[in-house]
């Protein structure tokens, strides 16, 4: 596994050929996924170097269908994945553990093993951070402008009852962010109500 050079491809690709529209699922997200995902790792004892290589490539590809597609982009990302991670030496059984993490993004998360839950934590962990409202003001952007959004009421909605669906799958996260994921939630439903 050419880790170091897979790396540099896909952060090149993505820099240079994501839609500006992606206000929220930007490189940013993925440098912010790939950060929270190694820090959950370390936190959920994975020293394991292949699968700490495993999962930084599939958070930095977690997103990269984006560039071909919006809807189903976690299938194009698995296809990408096919496509690229063979020329940098990534066995037929790494890239598939690398596709079961980008699929474990897609909502609803149903991860199976412990790698897929780091990264589906790590996809949604701005939902139990103390940055909720401005990362979600920048989705609600992106929603907007591809027309899935109407207005901050409806919005306020999809975000209710996406918060009250979801949950962490780790003991880390739900240690990490559960507590202020429901206070998000509870200053919501108080905005809603109004």
């Amino acid at each position: 596994m050419d880790v170091e050079y897979i790396k540099s491809y896909i952060t090149g690709e993505l820099r240079a050929r994501l839609d500006p529209t992606l206000y929220y699922h930007g490189f940013h997200h993925t440098l912010d996924v790939t950060n929270a995902a190694l820090r959950l790792a370390e936190a959920e004892r994975i020293k394991d170097r292949e699968s700490l290589q495993l999962l930084e490539t599939a958070a930095l590809f977690h997103d990269c269908g984006f560039l071909h597609t919006y809807q189903g982009h976690e299938l194009e990302g698995c296809t990408i994945a096919r496509n690229v991670l063979p020329d940098f030496d990534f066995s037929e059984n790494q890239v598939a553990i690398v596709c079961g993490m980008i699929m474990a993004t897609r909502i609803p998360q149903e991860p199976r093993t412990q790698l897929e839950k780091i990264i589906g934590d790590a996809d949604l962990d701005y939902l139990g951070r103390h940055d909720f409202e401005e990362v979600a003001a920048t989705l609600y952007e992106e929603l907007k402008v591809r027309g899935m959004v109407s207005d901050m009421t409806a919005w306020n909605q999809v975000q209710i009852r996406f918060l009250e669906t979801h949950q962490y799958w780790t003991i880390t996260a739900q240690k990490w962010r559960d507590a202020t994921k429901q206070q998000h939630l509870d200053n919501l439903r108080a905005l809603a109500s109004h």
